[in-house]
């Protein structure tokens, strides 16, 4: 390792369906490091699951594909022996670990829990909040604790759907009414999601929301506005100015989000100073109900016939592709991206090392 340089582990990639934005993202990234201060060292899980550690990155990467690395079962053992190496007694040549995984086994707590067994510092948030901002329902179930308001939905597994889809269609109708939109529990970036107008087209969604997870959730339809909060920090966390998501499609899909590139950003978001500032404090609210640190996004609607505030979601792994909210939003605030990035790392060694100073044994 470089003298005076912190050694980045970046993880990106992974066996998720939203495996193409963890490129997108981890490109972004890498991009944009400071290299005189970080030298990067690249791990790619590939959709298979397997591992590669590429060589030391001390400038950006040429593309896209430079950061698809080969890998077979021998460089999994070999990324997953640097990874735990504190744990065999030998230096870590990682001083942090920087996440990049969107979806399934990156953001859900899977990985994090893998970093926490291996005494390893990482970015973003931990276990709990990144499983409880995974699975839409728990999260619902977290804000509803907090007093958050949101809209009508229902949830029901794929056995549920197999044994009783004409009972839970019947209630939805009468609970939700049509459109609602349909959604796998436990996924992000819009995969898996369709608004569904009517029955038809409800039994569809839901058959193509249970091949992306088990669980699926069903939510009313809220004309409204859609507004975003950047949230920053551990136990004191910031939250940034909101900003606007005006969509280039019917709602806000995965082509509006990552491809199209027609989907506009209003930032800061034309809302009067006293919405602005309730939205800012609902997601710092959030943000407190699901127990985050690190970073997150907090997503909300502004119903436009009374301006009421609804939360819809938090992303605890938000993208930092260049059409990404969460980095802009925090360079409207006056942070910077190089910035934002040097703020997250200080975050993870903070928590690191407020965790290395408990007790785990009962020493009275």
């Amino acid at each position: 390792m470089v003298q005076n340089k912190m050694t980045v582990g970046i993880v990106y990639g992974g066996k998720s369906g939203e495996h193409e934005v963890s490129l997108q993202t981890a490109f972004a990234v890498t991009s944009a490091f400071d290299y005189d201060k970080y030298e990067l060292v690249p791990f790619y899980i590939s959709k298979q699951g397997t591992w590669a550690k590429g060589n030391m990155l001390t400038a950006p990467p040429a593309s896209v594909d430079a950061l698809k690395l080969k890998g077979n079962p021998e460089d999994t053992r070999d990324a997953l022996n640097t990874l735990f190496s504190r744990l065999y007694g030998g230096e870590s040549e990682i001083d942090v670990m920087f996440p990049l995984l969107h979806g399934t086994y990156g953001e859900d707590g899977t990985i994090q829990g893998l970093f926490e067994m291996a005494d390893m510092p990482y970015v973003g948030a931990g276990v709990l909040p990144s499983a409880a901002g995974m699975d839409k329902v728990t999260m619902k179930k977290l804000f509803a604790q907090a007093g958050i308001e949101q809209c009508e939905y229902a949830y029901f597994n794929h056995i549920q759907w197999k044994r009783s889809s004409d009972e839970l269609i019947v209630n939805m109708e009468g609970q939700l009414g049509y459109p609602m939109f349909v959604k796998p529990a436990n996924l992000g970036s819009s995969v898996g999601i369709s608004k569904a107008r009517n029955r038809e087209e409800l039994i569809e969604a839901v058959d193509y929301a249970l091949r992306y997870d088990i669980k699926v959730i069903v939510e009313e339809f809220v004309d409204a506005r859609e507004v975003e909060v950047s949230v920053l920090g551990n136990e004191e966390a910031i939250a940034s100015v909101p900003g606007e998501i005006v969509s280039s499609s019917d709602y806000y899909d995965y082509a509006a989000k990552y491809t199209d590139g027609q989907s506009e950003m209003l930032i800061p978001a034309p809302l009067d100073e006293e919405k602005a500032d309730q939205v800012r404090e609902a997601a710092l609210s959030a943000f407190r109900a699901i127990e985050g640190n690190g970073i997150t996004r907090a997503d909300f609607f502004v119903r436009r016939s009374d301006g009421k505030i609804l939360i819809n979601e938090v992303n605890t792994m938000p993208g930092f592709t260049p059409f990404s909210m969460y980095p802009l939003l925090w360079r409207e605030t006056g942070i910077s991206y190089k910035a934002l990035l040097d703020r997250m790392i200080e975050l993870a060694l903070e928590r690191y090392e407020l965790k290395q100073a408990l007790q785990y044994e009962n020493n009275k």
